[in-house]
């Protein structure tokens, strides 16, 4: 078993986070600048078995694609070119994830000032989504 990869794209930079190799817990692992991500992608999966990589897909209220998909979906293909098929690519709700991740840092008690730094807040934000990718998959399998 892999871990898991989740990319909060971005337009000028990339939350990465990625799990334990069972699995269980999401970590925020770095922020890349978005130009580079293709290739520090392969560098890290080259040293780490990835199963899969789950990208962050911004939706509307009503469900639909929000604006955001038009850059977002151009870039997550030339990553996968750059990596061949040797790991999967799946696009998952990512919603609300930049407020839930001011919130917990305002939670933990985070300063103000640092909570301004958008490279934890991405960071964090790539967390989350890979924490709610783990809580559906593991609400599918246990129904």
């Amino acid at each position: 078993m892999g871990r898991l990869m989740a990319i909060d794209y971005g337009r000028k930079r990339c939350g990465i986070a990625v799990t334990d190799v069972l699995q269980i817990v999401a970590t925020a692992l770095a922020t890349v600048p978005t130009g580079a991500l293709d290739s520090w992608v392969k560098e890290y999966i080259a040293r780490e078995d990835v199963e899969r990589i789950i990208v962050g897909e911004p939706r509307q209220m009503n469900g639909e694609p929000s604006e955001s998909t038009r850059y977002i979906r151009p870039g997550i293909e030339r990553l996968r070119r750059a990596i061949g098929d040797s790991v999967p690519i799946e696009f998952f709700d990512e919603r609300f994830t930049s407020t839930l991740a001011h919130r917990s840092m305002i939670d933990a008690g985070v300063k103000k000032k640092d909570r301004r730094d958008k490279e934890s807040v991405d960071r964090i934000a790539a967390t989350i989504i890979l924490n709610s990718y783990l809580e559906s998959r593991n609400f599918r399998t246990n129904r």
